[in-house]
C-alpha cells in the first residue's frame, strides 16, 4: 500500500494515567455481561455480512445501515477486549453500545466507502487475506480474529505480551509503554485485516506494524520533480 495514502481503519487506544495492579486478574469476569451480548452480536455480524456480500456483489455498494453495525460490533468488540485481555490499558468498564464512545479511551472506526469493486468481494475474504491470515494467526494464536476472545490460552503473540506487561504492571504499578505500542501495532493490524476479510474496505492491509495508541498520519505526498532551470 501507497504509505501517502491513510488507512480507512482506524483503532486507536490510550493507557489510564493510574492503573489498578490487581483489577487485571479478575476483568474477564467481570466482562461476562458483554461476552453474552457479542455472542448474539457476532451471529447477527455473519449474517449481515452474508448479505453484505451479495448486496456488493450486485450494486457496489455495502448497505449503509448494515455497515454502521457491521462497524460497530468490531467497535464494542474492541472495547471489550482492549478492557478484558487484548492490552489491558484501562481500568474504565466498556459501554454497551455500538456507538462511538468519544471519551473512551479505546476507539474503532472504519470509514464508509461508496463505492466497493465487484469482483474483490469474490476473492478478498479467503483467496487474498491468506497471507495476511497467516500472520494474524502468530498475533492472536488458535486462529485468525483481532479480539483475542481466547485470552491467554491462544498461544499467539498478544496474549503472551498482554500477560508480560500486566506482571509488570503488578510489580512497578506502571505499565511498560513500548509494550504497549507494540501491542496496539499489533492489534492494528489484525483489526485493518478483519475489516478487509468483513468486506468493509477494498484497501489491502499493509505489512506494516505502525505501532502507537494513535493512527500514524500518512505520509506526504511527493512533490513535483525538480526541473533545470
Amino acid at each position: 500500500m501507497n504509505s501517502a495514502v491513510a488507512s480507512p481503519v482506524r483503532l486507536e487506544a490510550s493507557v489510564d494515567s493510574r492503573l489498578s495492579r490487581w483489577m487485571w486478574l479478575v476483568k474477564w469476569l467481570l466482562a461476562v455481561p458483554h461476552y453474552v451480548v457479542l455472542l448474539f452480536l457476532w451471529i447477527a455480524f455473519a449474517v449481515v455480512t452474508v448479505i453484505a456480500f451479495f448486496a456488493i456483489l450486485f450494486t457496489g455498494r455495502y448497505p449503509r445501515s448494515l455497515f454502521d453495525f457491521s462497524v460497530g460490533v468490531l467497535r464494542w468488540n474492541w472495547r471489550v477486549g482492549y478492557y478484558a485481555h487484548t492490552a489491558l490499558g484501562t481500568d474504565r468498564y466498556p459501554p454497551f453500545t455500538l456507538a462511538d464512545v468519544p471519551d473512551y479511551p479505546a476507539r474503532f472506526d472504519v470509514a464508509y466507502p461508496e463505492r466497493l469493486s465487484r469482483g474483490l468481494v469474490l476473492v478478498k475474504w479467503w483467496l487474498l487475506a491468506i497471507p495476511q491470515y497467516i500472520v494474524v494467526g502468530l498475533f492472536v494464536g488458535g486462529g485468525w480474529g483481532w479480539d483475542g476472545r481466547d485470552g491467554w490460552r491462544g498461544g499467539g503473540v498478544v496474549p503472551f505480551l498482554s500477560l508480560v506487561a500486566v506482571v509488570v504492571l503488578l510489580f512497578t504499578a506502571r505499565y511498560p509503554r513500548h509494550l504497549f505500542d507494540f501491542l496496539i501495532g499489533l492489534a492494528r493490524w489484525t483489526a485493518r485485516v478483519t475489516a478487509y476479510a468483513a468486506l468493509l474496505t477494498d484497501q489491502y492491509p499493509p505489512f506494516r506494524l505502525d505501532l502507537g495508541g494513535q493512527e500514524p498520519p500518512p505520509a506526504p505526498a511527493p512533490g513535483p520533480p525538480l526541473t533545470k532551470t
